[in-house]
């Protein structure tokens, strides 16, 4: 099926769940309110840093014989109940277990972690950003890969301003008492 039948072409701005779900699995796409935003293969760096936090989250719940599940995209988190947002963090942190459902997440991750790509960071810094303040999302991080920044964002508390770490700094997660990250071995280990 091509990219332009996934979609019924007689609506051009009011896309639902049911379009979403439509999409081909091959192709990488975000339902925000009401719009649909197709979005590119990531690149390798991304994926390096993808997999060394999913990794390291899923080893420390594990380890401490947790319940919150950690999910990497593509994984479907319905913010909302109103069927126009549907979003695909990089990484999802969800700790109500209640929430998971067949298809992915139906509300507010815990914990979301996006990897900004060079092409559109506003995407995660403005937009992304409100959504998962407004959804309820307790703590966002954005990584910044090409600036070795991360923007962590205490949404839990009601405040949108982030508190920047380099890849060298010690990170604690705010909803986990006893884990920290650094990107400082990441780092050594990605030369080239």
């Amino acid at each position: 099926m091509s990219l332009t039948h996934a979609i019924p072409k007689t609506k051009e701005t009011d896309y639902t769940e049911d379009d979403y779900y439509r999409i081909p699995e091959k192709f990488r796409a975000e339902l925000i309110d009401g719009q649909i935003y197709y979005q590119a293969a990531p690149s390798r760096i991304h994926q390096k840093i993808l997999s060394f936090l999913h990794a390291l989250i899923y080893n420390y719940i594990k380890g401490k014989g947790g319940s919150c599940e950690v999910y990497p995209a593509p994984f479907a988190v319905k913010l909302f109940n109103d069927k126009k947002t549907i979003v695909e963090p990089d990484l999802s942190i969800i700790c109500d277990l209640d929430k998971l459902t067949d298809k992915g997440c139906s509300g507010a991750p815990d914990w979301v972690i996006e990897i900004i790509s060079q092409s559109n960071p506003g995407n995660d810094y403005v937009r992304k950003l409100n959504l998962y303040a407004d959804a309820g999302v307790r703590e966002y991080w954005i990584v910044d890969p090409y600036g070795k920044i991360v923007s962590v964002y205490n949404l839990a508390s009601g405040t949108f301003r982030a508190v920047e770490y380099s890849f060298e700094d010690e990170i604690k997660v705010m909803i986990f008492e006893d884990l920290s990250i650094t990107f400082v071995e990441f780092a050594k280990n990605s030369q080239g």
